[in-house]
């Protein structure tokens, strides 16, 4: 996957041989479908030394997924680049999700597990009744959170040209994509919320992810904000936007294990604290709700 990964688990009851399982697991799939690795199963299959079937089913189940997902975006996702297979797209967010879905299995009540710009919550991140929040970055002004979502079993997934340039191509044009600087995909799963957002940034537009249960915040490349009908985030307005480097500042956040604002990894893209009613209140307060029909 090429990306560091965080897992960060709330329940005490996890015993630590689920999360070496869950590391375990992460380190498989890097060294299965890593594009870098010269002896990855990914790339000699891509090369033809070995056919499908000599593969992991897992390989067969991913390149699945490529193709429901490159058909539902009208090929704007593509699982290949420079003529060889890069399902990398799919992989992370499938990956990610996986890892949940283990936690889940063993019993956890509370985790999260991100990995470059990707998220996965469940559950309250305390014992008081209160949801995962999640700071999305403003690509505009690093070190500042342009908005936030709040949930207590949520994905959410960024992509854009802010960290790496226009590194995502319009298969159409062949030309890279930079009209969105950001995008946010919010839903119900990491692997359609990643490979989504991907589409969303190729196909410069994202009202068409209310049709798929999904939702989207978006920040173009002069700065505007663009919204689907569905959006849930909370923007924060200039004026008052937090430091993504200063928790107890911005969000007035207590010093518990709980209350710390958490970077997700070196991608920067996203930052979570989980709030409880109060700092809520307030950043509401000094925000202001803007989610509204994205006009493209």
């Amino acid at each position: 996957m090429g990306t560091v990964v965080s897992i960060d688990v709330r329940d005490p009851r996890i015993p630590r041989t689920t999360l070496l399982s869950v590391l375990g697991w992460l380190h498989w799939v890097d060294a299965t479908f890593s594009t870098y690795q010269s002896d990855s199963a990914i790339n000699r299959l891509s090369r033809g030394e070995i056919d499908i079937v000599d593969c992991p089913p897992e390989i067969t189940e991913v390149l699945g997924l490529c193709a429901e997902i490159t058909a539902t975006t009208d090929g704007y996702f593509q699982a290949t680049a420079d003529g060889r297979l890069d399902p990398t797209g799919v992989v992370k967010g499938w990956a990610i999700e996986r890892a949940h879905e283990i936690l889940v299995a063993a019993g956890s009540r509370a985790h999260l597990v991100t990995g470059g710009g990707d998220l996965r919550a469940h559950g309250e991140p305390s014992a008081e009744p209160r949801p995962w929040c999640i700071g999305i970055a403003d690509p505009h002004r690093p070190g500042e959170l342009a908005a936030m979502v709040a949930g207590t079993d949520i994905a959410v997934a960024t992509s854009g040209t802010a960290e790496r340039g226009g590194h995502i191509i319009n298969p159409y044009t062949g030309r890279p994509a930079t009209d969105l600087a950001s995008v946010s995909v919010i839903g119900p799963d990491l692997i359609h919320a990643d490979a989504y957002a991907t589409a969303a940034v190729a196909m410069e537009r994202i009202d068409w992810l209310d049709n798929l249960g999904y939702s989207a915040f978006a920040i173009d490349s002069a700065g505007e904000r663009r919204y689907t009908a569905s959006c849930p985030v909370i923007e924060i307005a200039p004026q008052h936007r937090p430091s993504s480097g200063s928790s107890q500042d911005s969000f007035r956040c207590s010093t518990e294990s709980g209350g710390t604002l958490r970077a997700t990894d070196g991608a920067g893209t996203l930052r979570t604290v989980p709030p409880g009613q109060e700092e809520r209140d307030e950043i509401r307060a000094r925000g202001r709700t803007t989610c509204q029909h994205d006009g493209s």
